[in-house]
């Protein structure tokens, strides 16, 4: 029996290994995208583009009539199709979690409530079969996040290709993740929803304060890393204060929101993130005054209050851009990783309720990049920056035309078949029906 168990178990190991694509190999030749149009992710867009790289960094960007073909390996004809920077989701467990019913695929969580100094990124798993469901669509980059905690840990930022964790780590630790206690509940009496103050939101609050307290004062005591008197959960909290970390803060409804705002200022943290801000848009001056970002709650749900009016979520990001405050997307908390495909089309309908095309691709290229602090290598077509890029047959922010021929991360070409399109092929020879791409 102990043996036949083995040979199960192999075979299982030796089937999922065979399903795993293998990272793509270093940019060897250059290459030059010739014609289409060109999203740079700036808030611009160039006709009949020009797209060069080299070593996996961008050399070249105008129009076709400018580039010198001579000058590269390979040439890449994208007329009549777009061109986009790869997309970046946010706080995603995308990586951490396999299948949410098998309790040993799930790395999102850690033992503990104040937990800064665990980092997501170890535990990001390359080899996951979700991660090439999600490229196929353009998502290229993300930030892996924990979950849990009233400080959840350390988020970092990876490209979606590579061996393990740290060929794929473009930013080990960008910020730290707290959840702000929420001031409200739902409580149901007869059949009728009655929102309650919660009784403990105080005594919640006044445990975060003094946390906070200790590792500021920690900071200030340590100005250099000690390792004779380190603190391992408050040396984590240092770049908080100095500037060199975000503080993410998760909170939906005005209230939470504006005591975070307040809690910046009390503390002297640098960098304000707000995660999920439902109600950011009716606090905007505050946050725009205080230079406090938004990670936005995801526009596919229905309204949080019945007295919202339907299409309110649809509506955020264009309220939001127009309070003037920076703003990135992000996927709903449930089902986060396989929510993760849709997240351009999460952009599509933002840009159907208000957002001009350029905007919403801005929401999910330069803005998160620039929130999350890597928009010095990522996050837009211009020179010097990563070869991080797609090019789409139709719209990529459209479900129904979104379909992606050329994909590079780094310079590299990636292999945009998965698991999905592979069953797909399957069954549609099984039954005989026609085959479409």
């Amino acid at each position: 029996m102990r043996y036949a168990i083995l040979f199960i178990l192999t075979g299982f190991v030796s089937t999922a290994f065979l399903s795993q694509q293998t990272p793509a190999p270093e940019q060897t030749r250059s290459i030059l995208i010739l014609g289409g149009t060109a999203h740079l992710g700036t808030g611009d867009a160039i006709e009949d583009a020009a797209i060069g790289f080299r070593d996996g960094k961008i050399d070249f960007v105008g129009r076709t009539f400018q580039a010198d073909k001579s000058k590269y390996d390979e040439t890449i004809d994208a007329t009549g199709k777009q061109i986009y920077p790869g997309f970046i989701v946010t706080n995603t467990t995308l990586g951490l979690q396999e299948i949410g019913a098998v309790r040993a695929t799930q790395d999102q969580y850690e033992v503990g409530t104040f937990r800064p100094n665990v980092r997501a990124i170890i535990a990001f798993n390359t080899d996951s079969e979700i991660t090439p469901t999600v490229r196929s669509n353009g998502v290229l980059m993300g930030q892996i996040t924990p979950r849990n905690g009233v400080i959840s840990g350390a988020s970092g930022v990876v490209q979606f290709d590579g061996w393990n964790w740290e060929d794929a780590s473009i930013k080990m630790v960008d910020g730290i993740h707290l959840n702000w206690p929420s001031t409200h509940h739902k409580h149901a009496v007869d059949g009728k929803i009655d929102i309650r103050k919660r009784k403990t939101y105080t005594q919640q609050k006044h445990e975060i304060e003094r946390y906070f307290a200790e590792a500021r004062a920690y900071a200030d005591a340590h100005p250099t890393p000690s390792t004779s008197v380190m603190d391992v959960r408050h040396e984590a909290m240092r770049g908080i204060f100095d500037g060199s970390l975000a503080l993410y803060c998760h909170a939906s409804d005005v209230r939470e929101i504006t005591e975070a705002v307040h809690f910046k200022r009390e503390m002297g943290i640098k960098r304000l993130v707000i995660v999920g801000g439902y109600d950011a848009y009716l606090v905007g001056d505050i946050l725009r005054e205080n230079n406090v970002s938004v990670l936005l709650t995801s526009v596919h749900r229905l309204p949080r209050f019945t007295e919202d009016d339907i299409d309110l979520p649809f509506r955020l990001p264009k309220l939001l851009a127009d309070e003037g405050v920076l703003y990135a997307l992000q996927v709903d908390a449930r089902m986060t990783e396989m929510n993760t495909r849709n997240l351009p089309f999460y952009a599509g309908t933002a840009r159907k309720y208000g957002l001009t095309e350029e905007q919403a691709i801005m929401a999910l290229t330069r803005n998160p990049a620039k929130i999350l602090g890597v928009d010095d290598v990522c996050g837009t077509i211009e020179r010097g920056k990563d070869a991080t890029l797609f090019i789409s047959d139709g719209d990529a922010l459209d479900v129904r035309t979104n379909r992606l021929i050329h994909a590079f991360i780094q310079g590299r070409k990636m292999d945009l078949d998965n698991r999905q399109k592979k069953l797909y092929r399957k069954f549609q020879t099984k039954y005989g029906a026609e085959l479409r791409d």
